[in-house]
């Protein structure tokens, strides 16, 4: 972290969490964020779902809800940017305070409720993207909806002609029931929707599943038999979880999904299970705790083609990208890896 990223992280911290975000989005609008442009060697360059990426190292959802900030962010290093949540109408999400800093376990506590623009002023946005970026856009239901399976496909279609993928998000702990789409028979409808808008696109994109970290071990073999047999391109394990194991921060009650440090074996462990059950015949996507090029790394070699960061951000600001990606190429020469991709799952049995 740069001593000018350091005091800038300090203001941010003395701010709220919500206030202090919509600051950093603006830095990054202003071009005045880290930006250490392109970040690649030989080893990083790696593909997902046929989908060409300089580094592994993605950024998740959530942090650029409105697709505002694309410019700064294709400048910080990633090697792929997902946007969104977006909804097909617009809303303001539940009632703040609704984003809490667990400072003592690097973690947050999140119940923003799909808070955004909407595809219409999201896909206008997305028209305007940065050729030269990787990127994805997360798909979301209204809150008050009659058909929220069908809100995924009506984002899918309005805004896929100008993403590069799009990721189905049934694992939001934050709009009531949403998670009930995760069950075998629901999930398989929604994603036959989804699936069908996909191949409407005159360019279909890969599309891919986002699941929560707190499914049994039944209802993870139900997902990845859903997910094969559906289309999808792959799978995003995991999204937040609502366990509260091990937390130390007077935020710990409150109600919300909790990411960051605290996050990362829970993930990280249906991460595997979910290599163990795919076989390998789907990428996986692993989120969840990333804060190190080790924990990256770890992540990779539990099943994982390429990992996304968002939390440990707030703590480690956007030069963590840089030094994830770097720390990473140095893992793989350690250890004898010519590729990424060599690496995934060569250590998944850790962890089942």
């Amino acid at each position: 972290m740069t001593p000018l990223e350091r005091l800038g992280l300090a203001a941010l911290h003395r701010l709220d969490p919500e206030t202090a975000h919509g600051l950093a989005l603006k830095a990054l609008q202003a071009g005045a964020a880290h930006s250490p442009g392109l970040v690649t060697s030989n080893r990083l360059r790696t593909t997902l779902a046929g989908l060409p990426l300089p580094n592994p190292v993605g950024l998740a959802a959530g942090f650029d809800k409105n697709a505002t900030a694309l410019q700064g962010l294709s400048r910080a290093g990633f090697g792929f940017v997902e946007v969104g949540a977006a909804t097909p109408r617009p809303q303001p999400g539940n009632p703040r305070p609704r984003l809490f800093r667990l400072t003592e376990d690097r973690a947050a506590i999140n119940r923003f409720g799909f808070n955004n623009d909407g595809m219409e002023a999201i896909g206008a946005r997305l028209t305007t993207r940065p050729r030269d970026l990787v990127l994805g856009l997360n798909l979301g239901a209204n809150k008050d909806s009659d058909d929220r399976a069908g809100d995924f496909a009506r984002v899918l279609a309005h805004c896929g002609a100008n993403v590069d993928f799009a990721t189905v998000n049934v694992s939001s702990p934050n709009t009531e029931k949403l998670r009930d789409l995760q069950g075998k028979a629901a999930l398989a409808a929604l994603l036959a929707g989804v699936m069908q808008a996909r191949d409407s696109l005159a360019t279909p994109i890969p599309v891919f599943l986002k699941i929560a970290p707190d499914l049994d071990d039944a209802e993870l073999a139900d997902v990845a038999e859903v997910a094969l047999s559906s289309g999808v391109a792959g799978i995003i394990a995991t999204n937040t979880t609502l366990s509260r194991a091990g937390l130390s921060s007077r935020h710990a009650t409150e109600a919300g999904g909790l990411s960051g440090a605290p996050l990362f074996d829970r993930s990280t462990r249906v991460l595997a299970q979910l290599s163990h059950l795919t076989e390998g015949a789907l990428p996986l996507i692993g989120v969840g705790g990333v804060g190190s090029a080790e924990q990256a790394y770890e992540k990779i070699r539990a099943g994982a083609s390429v990992v996304q960061l968002y939390t440990a951000l707030v703590y480690s600001g956007l030069s963590l990208v840089q030094e994830i990606a770097v720390g990473l190429d140095a893992l793989l020469a350690r250890d004898g890896f010519d590729t990424v991709a060599q690496a995934v799952g060569s250590g998944r049995g850790a962890w089942l």
